[in-house]
This record gives structure tokens, sequence and C-alpha cells, in this order.
């Protein structure tokens, strides 16, 4: 059946939208258009790109629903851009995570095998000693101030495992593992509510233990000796996870409460 006019004009619309979403998506990720930026009007969209209004709000459709940016309506409205970054990885794996019904245990034995690797690979850094050991230095110093207080000190500790993540060299291997522990980080906050409300949060002790293991992690790192810092965050991985999967031993992850969590900290 030979198509319409009115239909070759909505297949010809869609294309020109694909084209002008694909031209702004471009930007966005080499850095033309900054993260938090507003994108130009309607007006000057249709100008630059030489496509009707229609084309263009279709575009603008495309990009909020893969994330890029979130229109605001009314007379102070506009587009603004959202660069993606470790969050929305994290959500995304998240999403497919929880649509294969991955369990919370399977995810910590995931981070059980590759942050010890990350962990080594600080250690194996030329310059760890000015650029990696200050800062976690400072995250052992705020941790170990918050030991009195079970939440605050889960949060704590779950940025010194970021950290030490976020320290890797390989920037591939740095997205993965940040994403997953960006995904672990919420599944163990919830722990920690959970535990605080029951009244069961690991006693004073036991975090001390942990913040001790942190600290003999961090020394090792500075030495440079990555066998015995990949040993060290292995044990301690091992350690801290069976209190949140004995929890959680069922518990499929929740993609959507990342995202609820990480919305209400932005």
């Amino acid at each position: 059946m030979e198509s319409t006019g009115s239909e070759r004009a909505k297949i010809g619309q869609m294309r020109m939208a694909e084209q002008v979403a694909s031209a702004l998506r471009d930007r966005i990720l080499e850095g033309g258009i900054s993260d938090g930026s507003t994108l130009p009007k309607q007006d000057e969209l249709v100008a630059e790109f030489g496509v009707s209004y229609p084309s263009v709000r279709e575009a603008l459709r495309i990009l909020e629903t893969e994330g890029f940016i979130t229109v605001r309506r009314g007379n102070r409205g506009g587009a603004i851009v959202h660069a993606p970054d470790i969050g929305t990885a994290g959500y995304a794996l998240g999403l497919t995570l929880q649509s294969m019904q991955v369990r919370v245990p399977d995810l910590g034995a995931a981070l059980a095998t590759l942050e010890p690797l990350c962990a080594a690979r600080c250690a194996q850094r030329s310059d760890r000693k000015r650029a990696v050991v200050p800062r976690l230095r400072e995250l052992l110093a705020a941790s170990e101030g918050c030991i009195e207080d079970g939440a605050a000190f889960t949060r704590a500790s779950r940025e010194f495992h970021d950290a030490v993540v976020g320290f890797d060299p390989n920037a591939t291997l740095r997205v993965v593992v940040k994403s997953l522990t960006s995904l672990w980080s919420v599944q163990e906050e919830a722990w920690a509510d959970v535990q605080m409300s029951r009244g069961s949060y690991p006693s004073p002790a036991e975090r001390t233990a942990a913040q001790q293991a942190h600290e003999r992690l961090v020394t090792s790192i500075e030495q440079g000796d990555a066998d015995e810092a990949a040993r060290l965050a292995g044990e301690h991985l091992t350690a801290t996870q069976r209190w949140v999967c004995r929890t959680f031993k069922d518990r499929v992850l929740d993609a959507a409460s990342a995202r609820n969590r990480m919305f209400r900290r932005g």
C-alpha cells in the first residue's frame, strides 16, 4: 500500500527530529553543551537546523526520554542538560539487573571480585602518595568521627569504598566498578536504615573493626603492596557484606530506589 502524503510528512519529520537529537546529543557528550546548562530556545534550534517546530519538539522529547535533558515548562522554562555520569550509569545497569531478577548477594559477589583489583591498582600508582593516600586519609578521619552514629558511619564508609574504586587509573574499569558501588551503596544504606529501626545495627566495636580494616588498606596502598591491598580489601568486603546479604539474601535489586535516593541528594 502506497503511503499517503501525511504519512510521508510524518516519517520525514521523525527523521529530521532524530537528526537534530543526534546532533545535540553529540554536543552534550563531547562537552560542547555543559552539564546543568540550558539548550537554546526552540526558535534558535529551528533557525539553526532549518527544521520545523514539530521536529524540534520531537527531538527534545527524544533527548528527554534518554535522560539527556529535563524540559521545564512556563516562562522560566527550557531544556536543562544532564551529561551522563556514574549515577546514570549505575541506574541503567541497575535496571538491567533488576529485570534479570538479580539479588543483592549476587551484586556483592561481583564487587568482592572487582573492588580488590581496584585497590591493588591504586597501590601500583606511582603517584599514590600524592594523589590517592591523602584523600583516603581524609575519608578515614571523617568515618572515625561518626563511629557512634551507625547510619552516618555507613555513609562515610561507602564514600571511602567509592573513592578507592574512583582512583583506579583505567577509565573503563573505574566507570564499571563505580556503577556497581553506587548501586551497592543504596542497598547497604537501605539495610542500615532497617537495622537502625530494629535497634540491631552492628555495634560500635564492629564499626571500629571496619574502620581499622580501612586503615590497614590505606597503609598497604601507601606502601605500594598491591597483593596485600587486594587481600585486605577482599577480606574486608567478605566480612562486611555478610551483614547486608544475610538480611537481603532474597531481595532483588531495586534500581528505582537507587534513582530516588540519587535525586533526593542532588
